[in-house]
């Protein structure tokens, strides 16, 4: 294997790496947006973290 095809593979991991990072993290936030909880009945002196509920 040549020195620019080793280059060019290295190039690739690295790109391929990172896209893997970004969607990781995407797909952390959308599950965390996604999986809030629903309405709880509060303690009787706390307030209800959500005015809808």
């Amino acid at each position: 294997m040549n020195p620019s095809m080793q280059k060019r593979l290295a190039i690739l991991g690295a790109v391929l790496s990172a896209a893997l990072f970004v969607a990781a993290n995407i797909h952390l936030i959308t599950v965390a947006l996604r999986s809030q909880s629903g309405c709880v009945v509060p303690a009787p002196d706390k307030p209800p973290a959500r005015r809808v509920c």
